[in-house]
């Protein structure tokens, strides 16, 4: 784990008034969305980092902050928040776009990652049984994938393909800048992308908005490397 002071020099790093927001940072998961969105709105905070195991899970010493160990994590004077809708309902200040903010930063941690997660199970547990058994596993696995978790990734990857083909402005909520569903949709997007190559084109343009922007490109440079593909190899 390693503690750093990490002052965002975007906009104003005053908080107006409220205590400075430490925020605990896994590397290649949700917190790299609130690292992107503590840079965009310049509040002052403080980076303290842990680092995946070598098995791909938060190290054992993070349950220290959280007695789940999740991530991201951001505390405020007595305040200790965990899960990354929470985070950022609490952090963003506006909701342009309300229902299409509304729907999809739900649809993003309640419908599309747990279909992700499944595929990233069903993915890995063939890679991981014993030798002997690694066959018949990847069989099984296989069928699974093939006939419970794909057809449904289609069908999700289909729906924000539309979706994103009618937003004047390539975010999710139609605004003029990103707002709480893009930072919520945005992990979902990097694992899509990160999972296949047939990825549509206004997907694949949301994520060059999102790479393109300095809020983002700063976060990336004070959070550390953030690469998925490893996930799905």
């Amino acid at each position: 784990m390693e503690a750093k002071k990490d002052n965002h020099d975007e906009a104003s790093t005053d908080n107006g008034g409220r205590s400075k927001i430490i925020v605990y940072h896994l590397n290649n998961s949700r917190s790299q969305s609130t690292l992107w969105l503590l840079v965009k709105l310049g509040l002052e905070y403080e980076i303290v980092k842990f680092q995946r195991t070598s098995e791909g899970v938060a190290p054992e010493d993070s349950k220290e902050i959280h007695p789940l160990g999740l991530f991201p994590i951001i505390k405020e004077g007595d305040m200790t928040l965990s899960e990354s809708g929470a985070i950022i309902d609490k952090l963003t200040p506006t909701r342009e776009g309300w229902i299409d903010n509304l729907f999809y930063s739900h649809y993003a941690e309640g419908t599309l990652m747990p279909i992700l997660v499944n595929k990233l199970v069903f993915t890995l547990v063939p890679k991981r049984a014993p030798f002997f058994l690694r066959p018949l596993v990847k069989m099984i696995f296989g069928m699974l994938l093939n006939t419970l978790v794909e057809p449904r990734l289609k069908l999700h990857h289909d729906f924000i393909e539309r979706h994103l083909e009618k937003s004047p402005s390539g975010w999710f909520a139609g605004a003029e800048n990103p707002t709480a569903a893009d930072f919520l949709m945005f992990l979902p997007m990097e694992s899509m992308a990160a999972r296949s190559a047939n990825f549509g084109p206004k997907l694949q343009d949301f994520l060059t908005k999102v790479h393109d922007r300095p809020a983002y490109k700063r976060a990336l440079s004070k959070g550390g490397e953030f690469d998925l593909k490893a996930f799905w190899a």
